[in-house]
């Protein structure tokens, strides 16, 4: 009976011995992958927007031949597990050696409500055994959102944009909306420039388009009576002429 039970016992052992060297054929070849944040990101925040390096380490445990295919991974809900955002899967297709470390870097980018997400991050391989895949990260990150500057130039030409776009909309309003003060018609009377040059000579000559009539109208009244006053007189002088005359004639008998 002993010797029975001993001999079950055996075969019993050789039996989960086979069984766990079936079982690490069927899983593949011994692959360590890891994944880390640098250092100068030591809160494993995720931003949005910006290019977020990872670094990936893999490592051949196996005697076989094994050749990385590429690298992926996505952000899920921490409670429900639930896949917010793939990752873009980086292909590399590099022969792993054995017992060689091998550090990959990995970037990605996120457009995410700010908060704690899951981050799960794997590596595709190939073997003799055929494809498989290792899990690299799985771990709790914090997505924010970028550092405003000042000296942003895509923030500067974007609010350069924006008002543009806001100051001719508000300038079509004023222009539709808000009556425009009308122009005034009326001119001023132009005052009409000399046809020719005025000259005056020092014999008292003028151009007499330039006076108005009433004074053209004395100044010839005043002409006629010094005429008619001048000729009263020279005949007045001649009749005392001719009387002298004839005295010194009776003078002379």
């Amino acid at each position: 009976m002993r010797f029975g039970s001993l001999f079950g016992a055996a075969l019993s052992l050789v039996a989960f011995a086979t069984a766990v060297v079936s079982s690490e054929e069927e899983n593949g070849p011994e692959l360590v992958a890891t994944a880390a944040f640098p250092e100068t990101n030591a809160f494993n925040h995720v931003v949005n927007g910006e290019k977020n390096l990872l670094t990936i380490t893999v490592e051949n445990k196996s005697k076989n031949n094994v050749t990385l295919l590429n690298i992926g991974g996505a952000l899920l809900n921490p409670d429900t597990n639930a896949v917010l955002k793939n990752l873009t899967t980086v292909k590399y297709t590099v022969p792993l050696i054995n017992d060689v470390k091998i550090q990959i870097p990995f970037t990605f980018y996120s457009q995410l409500k700010p908060g704690d997400h899951r981050l799960n991050v794997w590596i595709e391989h190939s073997s003799e055994a055929g494809k498989s895949k290792t899990e690299a990260l799985d771990t709790i990150v914090t997505v924010v959102e970028p550092e405003l500057s000042i000296f942003d130039l895509k923030l500067l030409s974007t609010y350069a944009i924006v008002a543009a776009l806001l100051g001719g909309l508000l300038y079509l309003a004023y222009t539709t909306f808000v009556p425009q003060p009308k122009k005034s018609k009326a001119k001023k009377a132009a005052v009409s420039a000399p046809v020719g040059t005025v000259t005056a000579t020092g014999a008292g000559g003028y151009q007499e388009e330039w006076i108005p009539e009433h004074h053209l109208r004395k100044g010839k009244g005043s002409k006629k009576q010094g005429a008619l006053s001048g000729t009263s007189g020279d005949e007045l002088s001649g009749a005392e002429t001719s009387g002298t005359e004839g005295k010194r004639r009776k003078g002379k008998k």
